[in-house]
């Protein structure tokens, strides 16, 4: 649509009526700030709806929006419109800087001290100080058009404290701000909190929401992420249908990213039933000329072979999968699986070589591991256009502190390597113990 706009306007200019369209320009220059943000509003929303395109567009108008409020006279801010709408620019990815150059312009009283504190504070990633003082004054901004990101900002600074404050607030702003990317933000940040909090039952209810509304944000693979954790932190009889409902709202290819990260996440738990579950569906849901899922799904599903009995045929299996198939991440993770089936089966020494041998391994992995984060490689759910100008999409980001991400680090893969070294100095031990008897 916006390309859509853009040519229009250069067709006008082309017939002849440049004049009046640079005259019209010349007025938008001169639009109160509140106007002008309504603008940004409508293109971070349009993004977080699926218009990837609008991020280019998001840039332009927060240069211009902080251009225009620093040149506005002090008496634009005896309009409450506007003051909001510099509160609103400053937690929408603004510079925050202008937020203190227009409270030190201030002479009228016009900037209500307590949020500017607040978000002074938190900006600065210093959210913890201003909580109290924020959660006395944020009722009176309830029904205001700040009072959407007030919450998710309030939301965000109590998260690591208070998990089910947190919840209320992501809740007020989702109510406030319906269809927004403030109430993206909060559903996907309250699915995180409610999971990491042992909440299923909410946390399954916000991925409904999320599925229903946001597939195609570009931020919805952090919310596959996020729901393939709830998912296998929860998965058995009661939950299958709430699971199947939300993963009803997707198309065949992002049901099969979800299963092939379900069961990439269960194979490395031990969660063999799980695994080999996730794995087969991902295959059902896998077109023939599908060769890269249905290589990792055979990867996930001889993984939790590997501590069984049969251990050769998972080993030979895994092994006879291209690398050409399988990520950085997932060939990683297939050669430590190689290396614990090697060591269960070797016959022990006196000098073990199974801490050596995990230590190279895990060396091996930080060196070729990449942020593509789990799943096929080519997630079919959006991926962000640019990480600049997405970042400014989402309200209240100073502090990172709902959203778990994928990096060069796998949590996960470790606990699996340290359960297979466990296991090896268990064996080793055993077999000593016969040998000296």
């Amino acid at each position: 649509m916006l390309k859509a706009i853009r040519t229009l306007l250069l067709c006008a200019c082309a017939i002849g009526i440049a004049p009046a369209t640079a005259a019209r320009a010349q007025d938008q220059e001169d639009l109160p700030p509140y106007k002008m943000l309504r603008s940004l509003q409508y293109i971070q929303d349009a993004i977080v709806l699926g218009d990837h395109s609008a991020a280019e567009m998001q840039r332009f108008m927060l240069a211009a929006i902080d251009k225009r409020l620093r040149e506005s006279a002090p008496a634009v801010f005896d309009d409450p419109r506007n003051v909001d709408a510099a509160f609103i620019y400053a937690m929408s990815g603004g510079n925050p800087e202008t937020l203190s150059y227009l409270a030190n312009q201030d002479i009228s009283g016009n900037f209500d001290s307590r949020v500017i504190d607040a978000l002074g504070h938190y900006l600065a990633g210093k959210g913890g100080l201003m909580v109290e003082n924020l959660a006395k004054a944020i009722p009176e901004y309830r029904n205001s058009r700040v009072g959407p990101y007030l919450y998710l900002v309030l939301g965000n600074a109590v998260s690591q404290q208070s998990p089910a404050k947190s919840l209320e607030y992501y809740d007020w702003a989702r109510l406030m701000a319906p269809g927004t990317n403030i109430e993206e933000a909060a559903l996907r940040r309250s699915i995180a909190l409610a999971t990491r909090g042992a909440m299923p039952d909410k946390g399954f209810r916000y991925s409904l929401s999320y599925a229903r509304r946001f597939l195609t944000s570009p931020y919805a693979s952090q919310f596959a992420d996020v729901f393939v954790e709830l998912a296998v932190a929860n998965y058995g009889e009661k939950t299958e249908a709430k699971i199947q409902e939300i993963l009803g709202f997707m198309d065949r290819p992002r049901q099969r990213e979800v299963y092939l990260r379900i069961a990439r996440r269960a194979a490395i738990g031990g969660m063999q039933e799980l695994a080999t579950l996730a794995s087969a569906r991902a295959q059902d849901l896998s077109d023939v000329a599908d060769a890269g899922p249905k290589a990792l799904a055979n990867l996930y599903s001889g993984l939790v072979g590997v501590p069984s009995k049969g251990i050769l045929e998972a080993v030979k299996d895994i092994s006879s999968i291209p690398d050409a198939e399988l990520s950085p991440r997932d060939r990683a993770l297939r050669q430590a699986a190689t290396v614990v089936a090697r060591e269960v089966l070797r016959a022990p020494d006196s000098e073990s070589l199974t801490q050596a041998s995990v230590s190279k391994i895990k060396s091996d992995i930080k060196k070729e591991e990449d942020a593509a984060g789990t799943g096929s490689g080519e997630s079919p759910f959006a991926a962000a256009a640019s990480e600049a100008a997405l970042k400014a999409a989402q309200p209240g980001d100073a502090q990172q502190t709902a959203l778990p991400a994928e990096g060069p680090a796998d949590p996960v893969l470790d606990a699996f390597l340290s359960t297979g070294r466990s296991k090896l100095d268990e064996i080793d031990s055993l077999l000593k113990e016969e040998e000296q008897q």
